[in-house]
């Protein structure tokens, strides 16, 4: 499991920019961010170097920021990739809270996922065929 940070950012011009100087500023390092929005405000996930600090620097810039586990599944790049995997899941009956995917070279994609009880299955989804990255493995 790796932890992810949390913002819930006001969508008004400038918040994201502003966020992502503040953790410059405390040089940390992402290696992914992804943002949902509605009207008001956006959530905004990022796999970050340092997670417990920058829900520290962001909590003292102002920021509503939050830490919490998810798992990050190395999936083979290509067509069928992450269906194979989501079949895989679903055999294990997983209920999953959200997820998201990016690609960190041609031949490997990550994809992280939220999901209630997931201490629970994890050696299950290795038994399965799939390789669970750590925070490190990500930088």
């Amino acid at each position: 499991m790796i932890d992810q940070l949390t913002v819930f950012l006001e969508n008004k011009e400038g918040r994201l920019a502003a966020l992502c100087r503040v953790l410059a500023d405390a040089e940390i390092n992402m290696t992914m961010l992804t943002i949902a929005e509605v009207s008001d405000y956006g959530l905004v996930r990022i796999i970050c170097d340092d997670t417990q600090r920058a829900v520290e620097v962001l909590d003292e810039a102002g920021f509503r920021a939050m830490s919490s586990k998810v798992i990050a599944v190395e999936v083979p790049n290509r067509p069928g990739g992450l269906a194979e995997l989501l079949e895989s899941m679903d055999a294990l009956k997983l209920n999953i809270e959200y997820g998201y995917c990016f690609n960190i070279s041609e031949q490997r994609s990550v994809d992280v996922f939220k999901i209630n009880g997931a201490e629970d299955v994890l050696d299950s989804i290795r038994d399965a065929g799939y390789t669970l990255l750590t925070s490190e493995e990500l930088f």
